[in-house]
């Protein structure tokens, strides 16, 4: 028998989140990343023509970045063919400098669109890219609130930038 819990309480949480979700604001974090400082400050791994990669600031795990098209669009369906193609070869790039920069097991690959899917920036489509190690979802996680990198993301960038030039 499936227990049931009353929290009126939420009502009015979901209702504020919902609010905000859709308050409009003109600052993208993806739009002014590309021109808001050198490379190697922004953490930028790679530019093409309509896309870029750029590693996460706040990662799962070491390695984790985002590839993401410079145009402000919010979904798949508003990309461009060129934006389109440009995103999976630069996925493709990014995913096999990572094997060969960390050697991880497995990826996690995908979008969350829309705050309710997890979507840390609103509105403007970005692709995760997760390297995932065999045993690497312990309890640090969920028992500390804390996640363990063990080197700092400006020296994943360096040896993920190293590993895309020899491919």
């Amino acid at each position: 028998m499936m227990e049931i819990l009353w929290a009126g309480w939420r009502s009015t949480y979901m209702q504020s989140v919902t609010d905000a979700s859709t308050a409009k604001t003109d600052a993208c974090l993806f739009c002014e990343l590309p021109g808001s400082g050198p490379d190697d400050e922004t953490l930028i791994v790679e530019r093409g023509d309509h896309v870029y990669s750029v590693m996460n600031l706040y990662p799962y795990t070491t390695g984790h970045l985002m590839v993401t098209p410079y145009r402000h669009i919010g979904a798949p369906g508003e990309a461009d063919a060129d934006e389109q193609a440009e995103m999976w070869l630069i996925l493709d790039r990014v995913q096999r400098g990572l094997e060969t920069a960390l050697g991880p097991d497995a990826f996690n690959i995908g979008a969350n669109i829309g705050r309710d899917a997890g979507a840390g920036v609103l509105g403007h489509l970005h692709l995760h890219v997760v390297p995932r190690w065999r045993g690497d979802a312990n309890f640090m996680t969920t028992s500390a609130n804390a996640r363990i990198l063990p080197e700092s993301i400006q020296e994943t960038r360096i040896r993920l930038l190293e590993a895309i030039t020899g491919l």
